[in-house]
């Protein structure tokens, strides 16, 4: 029923996946560590993948009908029941299923951490009248990035982290070329990442402004000509925002970003 694949298999390429792949655009990233684990079915109407400690992400073809998806979710969560899992993301109906069939084995619980909005951007709608420029990351401003990156955790999984706790992947970032800063009067006023870019898609995250300099359209602006940047190389940008987080959902949607659907984050207890 399921076999494992390998990273570079055409797995990723078929037709009903590339329909959904905005949405599950994690996948091509998750299944290029070593030690990633990749199930598929023969039919490939299925993909489950997981590297170590984070969330698997299942992908279940929407042309299957919804019993037959379910039956499918049922016996992965059987063929996997030996393994741990933090959690599991996907499309909420699918991880509903499977987080019920999962949990019921090993008498556990689960809870919704988070409610992802899927984004893809095929025509940017860059904001009027923001002023500043973009720039790429430079090895001189490590401990300013050090420090969004600390607000960036704070904001986004409520972690009180200091500076110095990120000073080394702040200058792993910025020695990448893929950090971009918007700057202001030579000033960084916001950051992101180009985290992953896969054959046709590239994706934006960790889009971060200090409390200090909000409300100015400095992320708008950001993301929307590093957006820009993507769409001449050939490459769609796509980005994934908090549901629960207004805000930032109407900052992508201003600059041209289209939703993709829904992924839902579950944690198991």
């Amino acid at each position: 029923m399921f076999e494992s694949f390998e990273t570079g298999d055409e797995v990723l390429q078929s037709e009903a996946f590339m329909k959904e792949e905005v949405r599950y655009n994690l996948i091509h990233r998750i299944t290029e560590y070593p030690e990633a684990i990749r199930l598929t079915t023969s039919d490939r109407k299925l993909i489950f993948t997981q590297s170590q400690g984070h969330n698997p992400w299942l992908w279940v073809s929407g042309e299957l009908e919804r019993e037959q998806q379910e039956r499918l979710v049922q016996q992965l969560a059987e063929r996997v029941q030996l393994y741990e899992f933090p959690g599991i993301s996907a499309e909420p109906e699918i991880a509903k299923t499977f987080a019920e069939a999962f949990c019921d084995r090993k008498g556990k619980l689960y809870h919704t951490n988070m409610m992802l909005e899927a984004y893809h951007c095929p025509e940017v709608r860059k904001p009027a009248e923001v002023h500043g420029y973009l720039e790429k990351a430079k090895v001189e401003q490590v401990p300013v990035i050090a420090g969004f990156l600390t607000g960036f955790m704070e904001d986004a999984f409520g972690e009180m982290l200091r500076p110095e706790d990120f000073l080394t992947i702040a200058a792993e970032d910025a020695a990448s070329g893929d950090l971009y800063l918007w700057m202001e009067d030579h000033t960084p006023v916001s950051m992101a990442k180009i985290t992953h870019r896969s054959a046709r898609h590239a994706r934006i995250n960790d889009v971060y402004t200090p409390a200090s300099h909000r409300k100015q359209g400095y992320a708008s602006a950001l993301v929307a000509a590093l957006s820009d940047h993507l769409l001449s190389a050939d490459l769609t940008p796509v980005l994934y925002a908090d549901g629960k987080n207004p805000d930032s959902n109407k900052v992508y949607q201003s600059i041209g970003y289209m939703n993709a659907g829904q992924i839902s984050d579950l944690k198991f207890d």
